[in-house]
């Protein structure tokens, strides 16, 4: 069986709380917590690039599993935020990590990268004969791309990076299925719209503001609310278990406040609903991933814990998977890796 056996995680030191977000937006601190439950969020410090950020989580979880990473044997990033539209991302943080070894490229699913780089890496490691150890990485640098004054998105995005490294574990440990979805004709409801082929960067795209995050609010919370409840109801059917034999619900963490709530309407124990949000805010592909790792930092998640994992995000996509723990317990922080000490000795920048 393939399953976690270490996780590891980054938030930059800059802490931004509702006070100094909502001056910028036009809001109280009360309006940002009474609608969505976050508190405080961090920031990429201006020479922190997401690269950063997820390099600092993949050598802490690589820490945690007992695995250096020169023994990485793939390395998938997940992120909608990256350093450069190309080349990808998970290639400056090999070479940030010394993962000399790992193939790296990136995967593009929004707030559901995560998972759907998991599913790669199980596919990935499942089918190639010495293949043992994947990184699978969650980061976003949001604060570069959210305009403070839009209270819609600033209250909300943050930056931060989660990594798990996947490995062979015991039966019965391990992953036990992927449920994975997209549906495009919702790519509208949550994007950057320029900087791409779409809509090249010029004046005037900066001009209007292009080149920040734009959400609809309503029709993100409508999809929410109606795929989260649907994820869980497929998984525990598609196994053949109960609300009751689930020991942790690992979500995205969009916003804390209706994640709580609707979790309660379908019976969810809120003492079972692991929330992080309220801490970090949105942080976008890094969520599912830091959730599961603070989990497991907290002691709520036992040896053979059921663990099951919910994601949804732009796209639109979304997934679920079933996870039975495998004793990966600490939740291992770095700080970001110097750049001098890179293998090579060059800046890849």
């Amino acid at each position: 069986m393939i399953g976690v056996i270490g996780t590891g995680t980054y938030l930059p030191a800059e802490i931004r709380d509702n006070r100094q977000v909502g001056a910028a937006a036009g809001v109280s601190a009360e309006w940002i917590s009474e609608r969505t439950g976050v508190i405080q969020r961090h920031a990429a410090a201006p020479d922190e690039a997401a690269s950063d950020l997820a390099a600092a989580a993949v050598l802490a979880a690589c820490e945690d599993a007992g695995i250096p990473p020169g023994r990485l044997d793939l390395l998938v990033l997940a992120t909608s935020t990256p350093d450069e539209l190309g080349p990808a991302t998970a290639c400056r943080v090999q070479a940030l990590t010394g993962a000399t070894r790992a193939v790296a490229f990136d995967v593009s699913a929004a707030c559901s990268g995560w998972l759907f780089a998991a599913k790669v890496a199980h596919g990935w490691l499942a089918s190639t004969p010495g293949a043992r150890y994947a990184a699978v990485v969650g980061v976003e640098a949001y604060s570069k791309f959210v305009d403070p004054a839009h209270r819609g998105t600033a209250v909300l995005f943050a930056d931060g990076a989660a990594a798990t490294v996947l490995g062979p574990v015991p039966e019965p440990a391990g992953f036990h299925g992927f449920q994975l979805g997209s549906d495009g004709r919702g790519a509208h409801h949550v994007l950057i719209p320029a900087g791409g082929s779409r809509i090249p960067a010029d004046a005037e795209s900066l001009r209007r503001g292009l080149h920040h995050i734009h959400m609809d609010g309503r029709a993100v919370r409508d999809f929410i609310v109606e795929t989260f409840p649907l994820l869980v109801d497929r998984a525990l059917a598609e196994h053949g278990l109960d609300l009751k034999d689930i020991d942790a619900f690992i979500t995205h963490q969009p916003n804390p406040l209706l994640l709580r709530t609707v979790a309660a309407g379908i019976g969810i124990p809120a003492d079972r609903l692991h929330i992080t949000g309220d801490r970090t805010g949105n942080i976008g592909a890094a969520s599912a991933p830091y959730a599961l790792a603070d989990a497991a930092a907290r002691g709520r998640l036992a040896d053979g814990a059921r663990v099951l994992v919910c994601v949804f995000g732009a796209g639109l996509t979304w997934g679920s998977a079933l996870l039975t723990w495998s004793g990966a317990h600490s939740l291992t922080t770095a700080a970001a890796p110097d750049r001098a000490s890179e293998p090579n000795g060059r800046n890849p920048r």
